[in-house]
């Protein structure tokens, strides 16, 4: 039985190239200010770059503080009750944690899935069942996920779209629920079925409160999330 000791505070290389320079934002309203005022590239960058600041001055008590809210207002979610089959994530670089929603899940019955890199195609993603004796390594970003010979087993793995539900990170968010990752577009291009007719899984974006913005940039590659859970809020796509 693998023995994980996440923390959710620690550093870990991000899934996209390094930042730009960009301007020195200390607030939400002077970030925004800068969004209206720079070239897009820039925006994104600084966006990206401020956002993960903000998750990474947390404290080790406020990430697990932050972690207990957000799992209570998970339960709460008739996506998340009625789901047999979800996807979540072990968090990296100040993410905020959802592990905490396991022991709830696993007395429920839902099947569990974790993201993992594709070997065979670049920026994608396989979901493969995560069990409490699943055989896991760090990936080349810093991040657990399950081995390869686990992961290469079909049996082992489920295509996204049999999927009810994919807890997602995120790196920020707005009022329309839009999401900004880091860049890599991994969730985009394994999840870019879903903008075709066809069975698709519902996405719940989940992130702490400090990492909200007025609004986000808006690409057409952009896989839209339903909702976005927060320590603190839920916001619905309208």
């Amino acid at each position: 039985m693998h023995n994980l000791h996440h923390d959710p505070s620690r550093q870990s290389p991000d899934l996209q190239s390094p930042d730009l320079q960009s301007p020195d934002l200390q607030s939400p309203d002077s970030l925004n200010q800068a969004l209206q005022n720079s070239p897009p590239d820039i925006d994104k960058r600084a966006l990206r770059r401020f956002l993960r600041r903000q998750r990474q001055a947390l404290s080790k008590r406020e990430q697990r503080d932050a972690a207990k809210r957000l799992c209570h207002r998970l339960q709460t979610l008739p996506e998340i009750t009625r789901a047999r089959r979800l996807s979540l994530y072990l968090p990296v670089n100040g993410e905020i944690d959802p592990t905490p929603l396991l022991p709830w899940l696993r007395k429920r019955g839902v099947a569990i899935y974790l993201p993992v890199l594709c070997p065979f195609s670049a920026n994608r993603l396989w979901f493969v069942a995560y069990h409490p004796n699943t055989p896991m390594v760090k990936n080349r970003f810093g991040i657990w996920e399950p081995d390869s010979r686990f992961s290469a087993q079909r049996r082992n793995r489920l295509p996204a779209w049999a999927l009810d539900t994919l807890i997602v990170p995120l790196v920020g968010f707005d009022n329309q629920a839009n999401r900004m990752g880091m860049g890599g577009g991994f969730y985009d291009r394994s999840l870019a079925f879903m903008r075709r007719p066809g069975p698709s899984p519902t996405l719940i974006g989940v992130a702490h409160a400090c990492q909200r913005v007025a609004a986000l940039p808006v690409e057409p590659w952009d896989v839209p999330l339903k909702v976005v859970v927060s320590d603190q809020d839920c916001v619905r796509r309208q």
